[in-house]
């Protein structure tokens, strides 16, 4: 057990905590704002702990609030969630063995990021897991937190939490953006992303942002060819 945790380096650790700071704001928002709007504490809190995904949850979240049926949540969770089905190939091979479900039940942005930063299967693995189970502890520990504490803080929107998640989330990728084939097959990304929202229902943007794809899939190619 100690070797496993000494593959991980002081620049993974560092930033695995630095999104959970950030998602320890988010998940209270979370709670603060479902409890505010009128729902019980225990949804919030069932919802984090059997869906595990924020942006899924606050859009669910959202049709709910605004009156939509739970049909229509539910569908508008799943086409956000969609995304993660490439996400389970990418890291398939930190998911054999034991603990596959429940491996499956952590895939995650912040995750799967930090994973594909290394190639060594050791160190992807340590990584997946220890950024995983960090994120699922903080995160339900401070959706909870945020639920009991929804009543008094009101206006949740004016404290701007949201704002600390995709802040530090674009912290993160920035490096990464320094790849010509990934700096372009972001932009692409999110051009076809930002040219879609005001067409297409929530969700559905993001996931015509994978056309970026095809600028980044020639490049990988052409450096696993160089190796």
């Amino acid at each position: 057990m100690r070797s496993f945790w000494r593959t991980l380096d002081r620049e993974t650790l560092r930033d695995i905590a630095l999104v959970c700071v950030a998602d320890a704001l988010v998940g209270a928002s979370f709670g603060a704002i479902a409890v505010s709007g009128g729902l019980d504490a225990w949804v919030p809190v069932a919802m984090s702990l059997l869906v595990f995904a924020g942006g899924a949850q606050f859009a669910a979240i959202g049709v709910v609030l605004s009156g939509g049926g739970a049909v229509a949540a539910v569908v508008t969770g799943l086409v956000l969630n969609a995304r993660l089905l490439p996400f389970g190939f990418a890291v398939s091979d930190v998911l054999a063995g034991r603990g596959r479900l429940l491996g499956a039940h952590l895939i995650m942005d912040e995750a799967v990021a930090f994973t594909l930063r290394h190639s060594d299967r050791r160190r992807r693995r340590a990584t997946f897991w220890t950024c995983g189970v960090a994120l699922f502890v903080v995160w339900n520990v401070a959706v909870v937190l945020g639920a009991f504490a929804g009543e008094i803080i009101g206006d949740t929107g004016a404290l701007g939490l949201d704002a600390a998640f995709p802040a530090v989330l674009l912290a993160l990728v920035l490096p990464a953006l320094r790849d010509r084939s990934t700096r372009n097959a972001a932009l692409l990304g999110a051009a076809v992303a930002l040219a879609t929202t005001p067409l297409l229902p929530a969700g559905v943007p993001v996931l015509l942002a994978l056309a970026g794809l095809v600028l980044y899939v020639p490049g990988l190619r052409r450096r696993e060819v160089a190796r």
